[in-house]
């Protein structure tokens, strides 16, 4: 009896990596936005690190969060830095890893707490007409096995997308806001 508790036992804790083994372990999110305004404007605005303050939700979830930056913002190198109770939120940088002037730039994100990983992420901007701009933000994430069992009760692309399309919102009423 006991054996087939614990047969029982070992079948029940192995199901998981099982499962874990047929799971994908990476992800992918993009969202989109047309701003009434120039490619190079939107551009000049977006390739700014430290106007990421103004529009995306994460920098504006703790106003007590600690910011320091190192490097000349627009540049490639530039890191921005952010450190914060909020576990939401936690520590990070972001360093601009290359640039394609008006049309595109790159980051790394490098999370350290509560959780450490390396994502790219990128914002790309591209003309649909003299006064109107398409953005797109986009991420990238990975989880390792069998970490990746988490995709089976948390969906990433949805949460971090709405993420991304409420700060492309902000940054479109922010833009079209402001005189030309």
């Amino acid at each position: 009896m006991l054996k087939k508790i614990l047969l029982g036992l070992a079948v029940v804790i192995a199901i998981p990596f099982i499962v874990a083994l047929f799971i994908k372990t990476d992800y992918s999110v993009m969202r989109t936005v047309t701003i009434d305004k120039p490619v190079s404007e939107v551009f000049d605005y977006v390739k700014h690190l430290k106007n990421q303050d103004n529009f995306s939700k994460w920098a504006q979830m703790d106003p007590e969060m600690v910011k320091t930056y190192r490097g000349i913002d627009a540049t490639v190198g530039f890191v921005s830095a952010w450190a914060s109770e909020n576990p939401d939120v936690g520590v990070g940088e972001q360093e601009i890893i290359a640039i394609d002037e008006g049309k595109r730039i790159d980051f790394e994100l490098r999370f350290i707490s509560p959780f450490e990983a390396t994502e790219p992420a990128y914002m790309t901007t591209e003309a649909v007409s003299a006064q109107q701009t398409k953005v797109n933000w986009g991420f990238s994430g990975h989880m390792n096995y069998p970490m990746n069992l988490m995709f089976l009760f948390v969906d990433f692309e949805t949460m971090i997308g709405e993420d991304l399309q409420q700060g492309l919102d902000t940054l479109k009423v922010l833009l079209e806001q402001s005189s030309s």
